[in-house]
């Protein structure tokens, strides 16, 4: 269905304000119709929502409307052009609203892309010597300082930090046969 929403059609002998709302309806509401799609970029929706404001208002001020007045239509195209502008600047001030579905499309983290590392690092450590796997595991891998790791693996903290120094670029070298670039 195209076109401005159905209009007002009551019982004759109605009250004046209801007399006006039935006329500004059937004279304009379809020229404001066609006006406000125009400027909403053909929301339908939209434009049927700001014509029904539009009359709202023209309901509410029928007190303070003309009814003498050559033509009511400039008043109402001019309230209609100002809803327009005040809903404009409304979904501009304020973020816009996100559906739980734009979620839904977000995509997971990359689980394989995580597993193939690891499979990386692991098979780059099986080239080390064991005292500096040792080392590099103590100190990375488990999260102990030198001096724990150094109690750990009964080595003095200094042979600790000169095993790890070693073993990171002996790794660094084995990645890099690998194909992993460390920057």
């Amino acid at each position: 269905m195209e076109g401005p929403p159905h209009g007002p059609s009551g019982p004759p002998g109605a009250a004046p304000e209801e007399e006006l709302m039935r006329a500004l309806y059937r004279e304009h509401a379809g020229a404001l119709y066609t006006y406000v799609l125009r400027l909403v970029a053909g929301d339908r929706f939209l434009a049927e929502d700001i014509v029904q404001e539009t009359l709202l208002r023209a309901w509410k001020s029928a007190a303070t409307l003309d009814p003498a007045a050559r033509s009511l239509r400039p008043w109402l195209v001019t309230v209609a052009r100002r809803l327009v502008i005040d809903g404009h600047r409304s979904r501009q001030a304020r973020p816009p609203e996100t559906s739980p579905a734009a979620l839904e499309q977000v995509p997971a983290s990359d689980e394989l892309e995580r597993s193939l590392r690891l499979m990386t690092i692991s098979d780059a450590l099986q080239d080390l010597s064991e005292a500096h796997r040792e080392a590099l595991v103590e100190t990375y891998f488990r999260g102990r300082t030198v001096n724990e790791a150094a109690a750990e693996l009964g080595l003095p903290p200094g042979t600790v930090r000169s095993r790890v120094f070693y073993a990171l670029r002996a790794l660094r070298n084995a990645l890099e046969e690998r194909g992993v670039t460390t920057s």
